[in-house]
């Protein structure tokens, strides 16, 4: 397991986290566009993972309005998946929002991703409900809460 360097995101950051968004979701992705447009929000924090040389591996973008959040992205390159970043991201924003006074937290996730809901749940996300065909693939999404 690496050992991930965590630290706010900025808007220098942009196109290595397009670049990283990109590869982990392929033709899912949001496209720069949608990168750009998390940096404009005041709602939105972004968190980045830094691998041992300070190179960002992945990342995490959530909106926070009142006591609820909901995670917006959670990518990390494809070469890195597997190996504690997504989970070190995920920790330190509960911990974040928790510290934030959000009592809640919420998400959606691919329905046939199975690592992602296995990394949720086991950092107590419970499935809350299902939209059908949510994604542009077809895919159904299932959304996830956690009480904080």
């Amino acid at each position: 397991m690496t050992a991930w360097r965590l630290r706010p995101g900025s808007a220098a950051d942009i196109p290595i986290l397009t670049a990283i968004e990109a590869a982990a979701f392929g033709t899912a992705s949001w496209g720069g566009r949608g990168v750009e447009d998390g940096f404009r929000d005041r709602l939105v924090d972004t968190l980045v993972a830094e691998d041992a040389v300070a190179h960002p591996q992945g990342f995490l973008m959530w909106r926070r309005v009142g006591d609820e959040a909901e995670v917006l992205t959670l990518a990390v390159s494809p070469d890195q998946q597997r190996r504690g970043c997504a989970r070190a991201l995920l920790d330190a924003a509960l911990e974040a929002l928790r510290g934030g006074g959000v009592r809640a937290l919420f998400l959606e996730v691919d329905a046939g991703n199975r690592a992602a809901i296995s990394l949720y749940e086991n950092c107590g996300f419970a499935r809350i409900a299902r939209r059908r065909r949510y994604y542009r693939s077809g895919a159904d999404a299932l959304v996830m809460r956690a009480d904080l």
